[in-house]
């Protein structure tokens, strides 16, 4: 068994194999930055068509090319399974697996109950745990560690396990934007907190030797409380645009001229942006895991529950927007012809997780309009939690675009040719400020 001296030297020496469960948008780049640091890295993941891409060398996140596997597997530093047996031959395990909301908007944590059971069946004494799913504070004690502590593998069934002493156990919350130009997994600072001080350490040491710089704290409930916090505080400006954006459209003032004013001020403001909805799997999600949790406490979270109710709002204001702009041209709603330009949920990414386009869709499908979307990055919408959609990206040709009685920007990936689309199409619903930024700006075009 290692102890705290001698698993901190291993970590050093990369002679400690990683496993990481989850192998998404935060677990691939994850385990592909360990493998390139020279650490030996067992993916693991349910889905098998993950696994069979990643045996042919080949990607399926855009923005993680297929090159940078192939090396990764061909060093034999990388293996990708979905044998969570395998479990038992790796020293570090990280938890990288989704939290989403369930329909009464609480936190469903089956994902992170299902990996820290398989884990307990496959444990063995002096190895570390981190979880770095988004959560609400003490999931990583309250759910994580009673499993560890009491192991479901029969070799242990009989032990109790001390954290710090028999395994060690931290929570490290993901920090990954995907196709950022700027900031990548490496260079994010990651921030740490353990069960005990040795967790903090041999957690600490770990991601030391792969990212740029660490930041520890207290504790695991620090650390949770962190990550929402982030996300929060983006939450809630976000809602404060969005509202704006509503107040000034109808005293005709444009809101995206106003913060580009505000913004020149040196000090006391940061720039947050209006859209058609919140999307990504962090800031539509993780405010509401705080105030189920507060409401464990007798406190309500008024303010992030009021910013939720703006945000979830937009989409709903995209569409009476549409609605407006439909009538103004003697045109209902109902039959209309409408294209969604852009399905995932920022631009220059293939990422469909909480898009706001989904819920565009169902709106409009729901208000009897023909509903169609174009996004290169996103040929087919795939299945989600709540939508199933049997939905193709259409070409954008001049011929098409004609067809659509509205055009209803919601993802303004920088590939399109704003000139080409605004010079073919009926109307634009501008919920990104895309053609004012590209100088196209006339009755056409309708802010939302």
């Amino acid at each position: 068994m290692l102890n705290e001296e001698s698993f901190i030297e291993k970590i050093k020496t990369r002679k400690v194999k990683v496993g990481i469960i989850g192998l998404g948008y935060v677990g691939l780049p994850l385990a592909l930055e360990f493998a390139e640091s020279g650490f030996y890295i067992i993916g693991f993941d349910v889905d098998e068509k993950k696994i069979l891409i990643l045996e042919s060398e080949n990607t399926y996140i855009k923005h993680i090319p297929s090159e940078r596997i192939s090396k990764a597997i061909k060093s034999d530093r990388f293996k990708a399974t979905t044998d969570f047996t395998k479990l038992k031959e790796v020293d570090a395990i990280i938890i990288c697996v989704p939290t989403p909301l369930n329909k009464f908007r609480e936190p469903d944590i089956s994902f992170i109950e299902e990996s820290s059971k398989v884990i307990s069946q496959n444990f063995r004494t002096g190895q570390l745990v981190v979880l770095e799913s988004s959560t609400y504070p003490g999931t990583t004690e309250e759910i994580i560690q009673p499993y560890l502590e009491n192991p479901l593998n029969p070799e242990l069934s009989n032990q109790k396990l001390q954290v710090g002493v028999d395994f060690f156990l931290a929570f490290s919350p993901e920090r990954e934007d995907p196709n950022n130009p700027d900031f990548t997994t490496k260079t994010i600072p990651k921030v740490v907190g353990g069960v005990t001080k040795s967790c903090l350490n041999i957690a600490k040491t770990l991601y030391d030797q792969v990212i740029v710089k660490t930041v520890p704290v207290s504790s695991p409930r620090a650390a949770e409380a962190t990550k929402l916090l982030e996300n929060i505080y983006r939450s809630v400006n976000i809602a404060l645009v969005n509202e704006l954006k509503m107040v000034f459209e109808r005293m005709d003032i444009d809101i995206w001229e106003v913060i580009e004013a505000a913004k020149t001020k040196p000090f006391g403001f940061q720039a947050f942006y209006p859209g058609p909805g919140l999307g990504g799997h962090c800031i539509p999600i993780d405010p509401f895991y705080l105030t189920w949790k507060a409401r464990e406490f007798d406190i309500n979270t008024k303010f992030i529950e009021l910013a939720g109710e703006i945000n979830t709002l937009q989409p709903y204001y995209v569409v009476n927007r549409t609605i407006e702009a439909l009538n103004n041209q003697n045109k209902s709603i109902k039959e209309s012809n409408i294209l969604i330009l852009g399905a995932a949920y920022k631009k220059n990414v293939d990422d469909m997780r909480e898009s706001p386009s989904l819920k565009l869709i169902e709106l409009f499908l729901n208000k009897g309009a023909v509903v169609s979307y174009n996004d290169p990055f996103v040929p087919k919408l795939p299945p989600t939690r709540h939508y199933k959609y049997d939905m193709e990206s259409v070409e954008l040709t001049e011929e098409n675009l004609k067809k659509f009685d509205a055009l209803v920007v919601s993802t303004d990936h920088d590939i399109y040719d704003y000139d080409f689309i605004y010079q073919n199409s009926n109307l634009i619903i501008d919920t990104r400020n895309a053609f004012k930024k590209n100088g196209l700006v006339n009755t056409k075009v309708i802010k939302a």
